[in-house]
């Protein structure tokens, strides 16, 4: 590329989920509009995700399904931007999908289907993509100046797409929210999301012997639970319900297990024990929990005895662990593994209809490097669309 300075009316940085919902919508409106990824190839989580069938939106959106220190704040996009706005898009394509447990949506056939949708939709709106572009810096002064190598572009707005800091294999970095805080804008603190959970010392011993072992849980810490499947793993806990809690878990805190969501565990424990009394616990606990585990937590925790020779105080310890066993982690995973970054750019530095910059006229800030994270199934990628609609309507 020559060193002629190419002037556009938008240049969105970031050609994931929210970048190309930016630009898509900008074009529709008229604007030259010009995205920029240092990837080779645009929507790279889109096409991971959901096991390559893109989770792509949920039928029960709700605010307070975001993690955010200002709660309210996605909720005007939420609204102006709906799930149900995404699924008539989706539906306009003829890209088939079902719903699966709680309300996710997902592809019947690949991901793709939604990266082409978008591709579509960018082209018919005269959107220009370009891949594989190093972005050396962004500056401005009476425009903005993004500098790339052999070149600079110049532009009315800039939208920051990046996303945050998960999944670095991906190409996840820290752009957006470098540019941000050169702009001025504070960040809340950044941490992994949706994330396991790892542990330490005779925990992790009995983990990694039942390592594969999966089951329905209720996973809780304080008032905010998840009921879904968890998994042991050779490093902890993983799975759905798991990564749930995670996204509320800070260091020091425990998180709670119920095991047996369905049943009244002493109840059951009391009548094996009349029914059922030369049978041994592990026996007994190998009727509602998988026999790895029913095993493993006799030999950690419980008498290795016939159940009927066991006090009905014993019975009420027993079941007090199989509905409320208390674990402490020691860290996650990390970003490695964290499907989403929480944290990120303030939302009180941001208007909430349009994603613009308070103090900074022009910048736009969309998608997951916004401190806004949803809970696992769809709801990041509504935000994503819902807050890159959001930026698109405004630029």
């Amino acid at each position: 590329m020559d060193r002629t300075i190419q002037k556009y009316d938008v240049v969105i940085l970031g050609a994931g989920a929210a970048g190309l919902m930016g630009a898509l919508r900008a074009g529709q409106r008229g604007r030259k509009v010009l995205v920029l990824d240092q990837e080779e190839k645009v929507g790279s989580k889109i096409l991971v995700s959901g096991g390559g069938r893109c989770n792509f939106t949920n039928l029960n959106i709700a605010p307070e399904r975001y993690i955010s220190q200002n709660p309210r704040f996605c909720l005007s996009a939420l609204r102006s931007y709906t799930q149900h706005d995404f699924i008539g898009l989706v539906d306009k394509h003829k890209i088939p999908y079902h719903e699966k447990t709680l309300g996710q949506l997902f592809c019947d056939g690949s991901a793709q289907d939604i990266v082409a949708m978008l591709l579509a939709e960018c082209a018919d709106s005269g959107v220009e993509i370009r891949l594989g572009q190093h972005i050396t810096g962004v500056s401005k002064t009476d425009v903005f100046r993004v500098q790339i190598e052999g070149g600079e572009i110049e532009a009315q707005a800039v939208v920051l797409a990046t996303g945050g800091l998960s999944i670095p294999k991906m190409g996840a970095t820290g752009f957006s929210h470098r540019i941000a805080q050169q702009f001025g804008l504070p960040l809340v603190e950044t941490r992994p999301g949706l994330v396991p959970l790892t542990f330490e010392g005779d925990t992790l011993e009995l983990m990694r012997r039942i390592s594969g072992v999966a089951l329905e849980v209720v996973a809780s810490i304080g008032k905010q639970a998840f009921r879904e499947n968890m998994i042991f793993t050779h490093r902890g806990l993983s799975g759905p319900a798991i990564l749930q809690i995670s996204s509320y878990w800070r260091e020091g805190q425990s998180v709670t297990l119920d095991l047996l969501p369905e049943i009244d565990a002493e109840k059951f424990l009391i009548d094996r024990k009349q029914a059922r009394s030369k049978a041994e616990l592990k026996t007994i606990l190998g009727e509602v929990l998988p026999h790895r585990l029913a095993q493993s937590l006799t030999e950690a925790f419980f008498p290795a005895a016939p159940i009927g020779t066991l006090s009905h105080k014993e019975l009420r310890e027993v079941a007090g662990l199989l509905k409320a066993w208390k674990l402490t982690p020691t860290g996650t995973e990390g970003y490695a593994k964290a499907e989403v970054t929480l944290g990120g750019v303030s939302t009180h530095a941001l208007s909430s209809k349009t994603m613009e910059a308070v103090d900074v006229r022009g910048l736009y800030v969309v998608g997951e490097a916004v401190d806004v994270t949803g809970w696992l199934g769809g709801y990041n990628f509504q935000w994503a669309w819902s807050s890159g609609w959001a930026a698109g309507s405004a630029v």
